[in-house]
């Protein structure tokens, strides 16, 4: 398996992903929230909310700059400092909602990001035992 090409697709999708979302809580959250199957909270609160999205939109086009490098020592960093984000992202989502401060409807947000950590610390993994097999190789 080609993981460097695995970690530009993986890139590609979760930059997407969290770009077009944060997009959209930011400035369509009136759209985004119901396809999320959530309720649009009051006018005070959708600030935060549109607030929070330009943060997720900023995590997406970070692992999209990545890309735009040949460098893939950019892209790698990107994958290492997002886990960061995830992790905390997963956490407070998942405290938040087991302690009913959100709705369960908001369960996609964990599990997505949870499951991005754990194929980021995966593929972070593989990618530093290929770069030691081919430096002890070479």
């Amino acid at each position: 398996m080609n993981y460097l090409r695995f970690a530009r697709r993986l890139a590609l999708g979760a930059g997407l992903l969290d770009f077009g979302t944060g997009l959209g809580l930011a400035f369509l959250p009136a759209t985004v929230l119901p396809l999320m199957r959530v309720p649009t909270p009051s006018d005070e609160a959708l600030v935060y909310l549109r607030f929070v999205g330009v943060f997720v939109a900023a995590v997406g086009v970070s692992y999209l700059l990545a890309l735009l490098s040949s460098s893939n020592s950019r892209l790698r960093s990107v994958l290492e400092f997002t886990l960061v984000f995830r992790l905390a992202a997963g956490v407070f989502t998942t405290i938040a909602i087991v302690s009913g401060w959100l709705a369960l409807r908001w369960a996609s947000v964990p599990v997505a990001d949870f499951a991005l950590f754990g194929i980021q610390v995966w593929l972070l993994a593989k990618l530093q035992r290929d770069d030691i097999h081919s430096s002890s190789i070479s």
